[in-house]
């Protein structure tokens, strides 16, 4: 089964808490590595990596922190796992090298299968969803 690493689970968590915040609001990092018992560096690093994909944007001062850039109700979670990983395949080679491996297609069709839904799946669909429940 695909393992997604920490920074990533980070990643996601940390979009999903913005998302159900106020807008306009910034949340500083402390707040952030807080709400998941991380470390600032540690989440520091994993957001460098959000603002490069384009994702939140970074705000210093003393009212500073991180929010979501405009645009965010677009995000899947496949657009965060690829900031945080990359995206390398499962299974990317087959016994002897064989291109009609029945193994290697089937595998191959299965996680094109879990990349698409990772890729309908919106950070926003899920606030939503987070919303109406806590209501």
């Amino acid at each position: 089964m695909m393992k997604l690493t920490k920074a990533t689970n980070y990643a996601l968590h940390t979009m999903l808490f913005l998302a159900v915040n106020p807008p306009n609001e910034h949340i500083g990092v402390a707040k952030l590595a807080e709400r998941q018992e991380v470390s600032t560096t540690y989440l520091s690093k994993i957001l460098t990596k959000l603002v490069k994909a384009g994702m939140i944007e970074s705000v210093s001062g003393a009212n500073g922190g991180y929010k979501l850039k405009h645009g965010w109700e677009k995000i899947s979670l496949l657009d965060v796992i690829k900031a945080i990983e990359g995206l390398t395949p499962i299974f990317d080679y087959c016994h002897n090298h064989n291109p009609d491996c029945l193994i290697q297609k089937a595998i191959e069709s299965a996680e094109q299968k879990l990349l698409d839904e990772l890729n309908q799946t919106r950070i926003f669909d899920l606030a939503n969803k987070m919303n109406k429940t806590s209501i």
